[in-house]
């Protein structure tokens, strides 16, 4: 096996919104967004919001469907995120704008919008009927929202056990609040409290091909806040973590890396 710190060290690099482009989108976000996207069925001429849009796949996505007739805007509270939002974009020479703003208290006109996406945020927002609210009030009549959030399942648990043992209550902790929302029941209510109509709610499961365990280890914590939590960890302690999380995660491990099956709720609803 690889010396773990040498793994770590790798990612420290970059900042944690550029790993979590380069590794996060990749392997868990693409996956999920591209069938957010799918379920949106966005028509071109389209005008599409992503709400807490991160580093912006699923705007990018979105730009593809509504084409130039539409137009996509992204909203993040995270000044580093949205850079590498800006930035990758204009690579790809989508047209998307950009807006440093909370979910809860949105900088946009009523009823702006005919579709608003929010993919695996909805759970960090502590005003989530604020925010749902507001995503209502700048959609079009009768006009739609698709949100989806992270379900936990044994894999997760595996490694929020971990965190804890290794990098103390705050880790694991973190890590509990990324799968904090994926009853359908509580989904469906915060959807019906915010005003929408014509609610539906429905767990899934989507197949994801993972890096090796010892890989995939540092980029998801190098990738979100994690990194700062493990940050006083010496080599020796990185060692030890990466030892035991390899071992919780064989069953889900292969020679190709790891395979596991993500839960996810998804909720959609109209104005």
């Amino acid at each position: 096996m690889t010396n773990a710190s040498t793994t770590w060290q790798a990612h420290t690099e970059s900042t944690v919104p550029e790993n979590y482009e380069k590794f996060f989108v990749r392997s868990i976000a693409r996956p999920l967004a591209v069938d957010l996207i799918e379920e949106a069925a966005l028509r071109p001429g389209e005008r599409v919001l992503d709400v807490a849009c991160g580093t912006g796949i699923v705007a990018r996505l979105a730009g593809e469907q509504v084409g130039e007739s539409g137009s996509v805007a992204g909203l993040d509270v995270n000044p580093g995120f949205l850079a590498v939002a800006r930035a990758t974009a204009a690579e790809s020479g989508a047209n998307i704008r950009w807006y440093e703003t909370s979910a809860e208290s949105m900088p946009l006109p009523d009823q702006a919008f005919d579709v608003v996406l929010c993919q695996l945020s909805l759970q960090f927002i502590e005003d989530k009927v604020a925010a749902l609210g507001e995503m209502r009030r700048v959609l079009a009549p009768g006009s739609r929202v698709l949100v989806n959030v992270p379900r936990p399942g044994p894999f997760h648990d595996a490694f929020e056990d971990a965190l804890r043992r290794h990098a103390g209550e705050p880790a694991g902790a973190f890590l509990k609040a990324v799968f904090s929302l994926g009853d359908t029941d509580q989904v469906d209510r915060l959807l019906r409290d915010a005003g929408f109509k014509d609610v539906t709610v429905r767990a899934e499961t989507k197949n994801l091909q993972l890096p090796p365990a010892n890989e995939f280890l540092w980029q998801y914590i190098h990738s979100l806040p994690l990194a700062g939590m493990v940050a006083s960890l010496d080599d020796e302690q990185a060692d030890a973590f990466e030892r035991d999380i390899v071992e919780r995660w064989k069953p889900w491990s292969d020679d190709g890396g790891m395979m596991i099956e993500q839960g996810t709720v998804v909720a959609t609803g109209r104005r």
